[in-house]
């Protein structure tokens, strides 16, 4: 009996030890999920809304799209090349450069423009719906400007925003978890047969120490920042978890392909894009590689 119990001793540490290591990977590395069933899209059925932020409406990357001309809305964004793929009967691309959680239930003022609540687009007949937001609401391109350092090892952003023990940007997203959760919720209201698909953002630091000075940026300061897009992407995965919705992780595919990449490779912009984008944004590229983790997780003819 004794060395029954010790066996199955081994086995619970075993799987202990499994769930833990998975954990930890999808911490690291993150993962895809499909959202749960719902009524077809595409092949000229269904309607298709994207919701979301600069990193969904693409800035300078194609031609004007919709409007307002203030919301930096480009042709070739990865909402365009996902409708453009499936076909549906209908397609809405209501994404604003700027956008926060709270502009998908409020309008939204740009300086060309306003653009009328996001969620208005969701009606009953939706039957998907991608959703990239999150970003503005915790500020990490408003912080920007203010990190650029002439000493590759310092770390002034990441000194000030941890000053007393506190982890500013770390708050900031948890702040933000229950606005997400909460979108996502008003959606499956407004649109019950609809799949959702929140859409992470692709990686946009590299592992190590950066890239400095072409990004000006010190080692301290890229580890922080690094660290909290992966909280920020989890946070996303788990809401999207928890409120019967999708993820698409395009933080995965876009490894190697982040601001310090060679300008042929890179998904997202440095702060003097090479390729037509904003900076610190994705390029066409970047889209693309973001359309296809959307088209992954949708079952197509």
């Amino acid at each position: 009996m004794a060395k029954k119990s010790g066996g199955a001793g081994c086995v619970v540490v075993v799987l202990v030890l499994g769930l833990l290591a998975f954990g930890y990977y999808k911490w690291q590395h993150g993962s895809s999920s499909a959202p749960p069933d719902g009524a077809d899209t595409g092949g000229g059925t269904g309607r298709y809304v994207a919701l979301g932020d600069s990193y969904t409406s693409s800035p300078r990357t194609g031609k004007q799209a919709g409007t307002p001309a203030g919301c930096e809305r480009s042709d070739d964004n990865y909402p365009h090349l996902v409708s453009a793929r499936l076909r549906p009967a209908e397609f809405a691309d209501v994404s604003c450069g700027g956008a926060t959680t709270g502009h998908l239930t409020a309008a939204q003022k740009t300086g060309n423009g306003t653009n009328p609540p996001q969620l208005n687009a969701v009606t009953e007949q939706t039957t998907l719906v991608t959703l990239g937001i999150g970003g503005n609401d915790v500020g990490f391109l408003s912080l920007a400007s203010s990190c650029a350092s002439s000493q590759p090892a310092a770390s002034p952003c990441k000194d000030r925003l941890t000053a007393n023990g506190r982890d500013q940007l770390a708050e900031r997203i948890d702040a933000t978890a229950p606005k997400v959760g909460d979108v996502l919720e008003r959606i499956h209201a407004k649109a019950p047969k609809a799949k959702i698909i929140v859409v992470g953002y692709p990686t946009v630091l590299p592992d190590g120490d950066g890239c400095w000075p072409t990004l000006p940026f010190g080692a301290g300061d890229i580890a922080y920042f690094r660290d909290a897009l992966g909280k920020l992407n989890k946070m996303l995965e788990d809401q999207a978890e928890a409120h019967r919705a999708g993820y698409a992780d395009t933080a995965t595919p876009g490894k190697g392909h982040d601001v310090c990449a060679a300008s042929g490779e890179r998904w997202v912009e440095g702060l003097l894009p090479s390729s037509p984008a904003a900076p610190l944004h994705p390029n066409a590229r970047g889209e693309r590689g973001m359309a296809d983790a959307v088209l992954a997780l949708l079952k197509l003819p």
